[in-house]
């Protein structure tokens, strides 16, 4: 065996011994492993799932539920579909699309929906989703232009800190070099590599960044750790995208990039372990009101010092996630220059200052929950500045809905006859009594899982301007982590949001329905 013929044997041996450690999906994604005859080497694949994520990407749209449903009846399950649809929409758009990304970010919380509702209606929210993703896959073009292909990892320096490493090749606005370096990265532990991917989304205040790089992760249980590259290289490629925005448009960088560095320094509180201190209600509502009322920095600085002075950390983001729900409902409605098709005059659903808030502070709470020490503090920080960053676009009441004067229009205790009070308000598109109605339910000490089904309904039927799954469950999951004192604003705030989204059926709910013999 000569020289060059024995060195070529070692690497392939070499190359197999990491693949049987990354799995053959990352290898592929990572162009480790060598394309069979008939495949396209610059083609990413999934293996197993290779077949279903083609066909999520190429069946044509009107026999697409119906393969779907053929699928579930002959024992495909719901996660089988919606993994397969996660990775037709990562390698479709690679965090790229507008309708693209906001489709994926549905699909987990799709998922979480089904889990509550009836067997016979578990599929109605992830078919929804599933024809909005394919049918923007094909309207777009990327069933035959895909963004996402194999990417070479990158050789990276010795002896330097992977987070700073990847913001310095997110912020160069250069595609290939902060993919390359990612893909460094993740070969690794892929906790260790989110760690280094949460420098780069701490570093603009955008909803989108942020409950994309969430959802992403949320998503690795369902869909496998082999497809973490997949996944999370989406929010690598949207800092990018976002970096270039800055730089051809001449446009400053957050704020943020300077004031968060500031307040881990002037606090110390990377030389300091978490804290444990409890807090009480009246803290946590002085916290949030601090949050709400104030500035980005102040609410930032204030956030700083809760964590500085050593209340856990759950207690501060239990405070960042009231005062975006303060947002909801102090939020007087979209003025005649904010309205846009499906989000009339009036409307708080979509991307309202409320939603966008309360969904980007979940998601900060969430990556704050799975971080090493210094991501979760920052998380925190950065989660306080940007829930108020669009206060001042939006007219805000002085006073939260409901009203006294809505609120004494509710005389009804029967828990039935509210719910059916809260079902009309809804449908009569009333958003102040439905937040009436069920903040009275509330207060009145009844069970919340019947508000919960009866929100769900809306939540799988309605458009909801791209919103009304993520929305739904960011307060299913708020409600739980909330105190008991505080926790009825969230479903009052997603009752409001519900009757506002009312009236707009999502495209392919009825087609759904009607598969599956469902009364819509």
């Amino acid at each position: 065996m000569n020289s060059n013929t024995r060195r070529e044997f070692l690497a392939d041996i070499g190359r197999g011994m990491l693949i049987g450690g990354v799995g053959s999906s990352l290898a592929f994604d990572l162009g480790l492993a060598p394309a069979f005859a008939g495949e396209d080497a610059n083609k990413l694949t999934f293996g197993d799932m290779e077949p279903l994520v083609s066909a999520m990407q190429e069946t044509p749209l009107d026999k697409l539920q119906p393969m779907l449903v053929k699928k579930l009846n002959s024992g495909t399950d719901l996660q089988t579909l919606v993994s397969a649809a996660a990775l037709a929409n990562t390698r479709s758009f690679g965090g790229q699309d507008y309708i693209g990304f906001h489709t994926f970010m549905a699909l987990a919380p799709a998922y979480e929906m089904a889990q509550q509702l009836p067997t016979e209606l578990k599929p109605l929210p992830i078919l929804k989703v599933l024809y909005r993703n394919t049918a923007r896959i094909q309207d777009t073009g990327h069933h035959k232009n895909e963004v996402l292909h194999p990417v070479k990892a990158a050789t990276l320096p010795q002896g330097k800190p992977g987070g700073p490493l990847l913001q310095a090749a997110t912020r160069s606005g250069d595609y290939d070099k902060a993919e390359r370096t990612f893909a460094a990265q993740v070969q690794g532990s892929v906790g260790e590599a989110y760690n280094h991917l949460q420098f780069a989304i701490q570093d603009e205040l955008n909803v989108h960044r942020v409950v994309l790089a969430w959802r992403a992760w949320a998503m690795l249980d369902m869909v496998g750790q082999e497809h973490a590259h997949s996944l999370l290289r989406q929010s690598v490629r949207f800092c990018v995208k976002s970096e270039q925005g800055n730089i051809n448009r001449n446009r400053p960088p957050s704020k943020i990039r300077t004031v968060l560095p500031m307040l881990l320094d002037q606090y110390r509180l990377l030389s300091k372990p978490l804290g444990k201190r409890k807090a009480d209600d009246a803290w946590v509502e002085s916290l949030a009101q601090t949050i709400y009322r104030g500035n980005s920095e102040q609410a930032a600085d204030a956030a700083a010092a809760a964590l500085a002075e050593g209340f856990d950390p759950e207690a501060v983001g239990e405070a960042i996630s009231l005062a975006s729900n303060a947002l909801v409902l102090h939020d007087q409605g979209r003025t005649k220059g904010q309205t846009r098709p499906g989000k009339p005059i009036g409307s708080v659903h979509g991307d309202s200052v409320g939603v966008h808030a309360s969904d980007s502070a979940n998601a900060w709470r969430n990556i704050a929950r799975v971080s090493d020490q210094r991501n979760t503090i920052a998380s925190l920080i950065v989660g306080a500045y940007h829930t108020v960053t669009g206060r001042y676009s939006s007219k805000l009441n002085a006073l939260p809905y409901p009203l006294n004067e809505q609120l004494e229009e509710i005389t009804s205790q029967d828990p039935a006859k509210l719910i059916q009070e809260a079902g009309a308000a809804i449908r009569n598109k009333d958003q102040f009594r439905a937040a009436a109605v069920v903040h009275r339910y509330g207060e009145l000490g009844h069970n919340a899982r019947p508000i919960f089904d009866l929100l769900i309904r809306y939540a799988t039927s309605e458009d909801g301007a791209l919103h009304a799954e993520k929305y739904y469950c960011t307060v299913n999951e708020e409600f739980r982590k909330t105190r008991e004192a505080f926790r009825w604003r969230q479903l009052v705030a997603l009752a409001r949001v519900t009757a506002s989204e009312y009236g707009k059926p999502s495209p392919g709910y009825a087609e759904a329905c009607g598969l599956l013999k469902i009364n819509s």
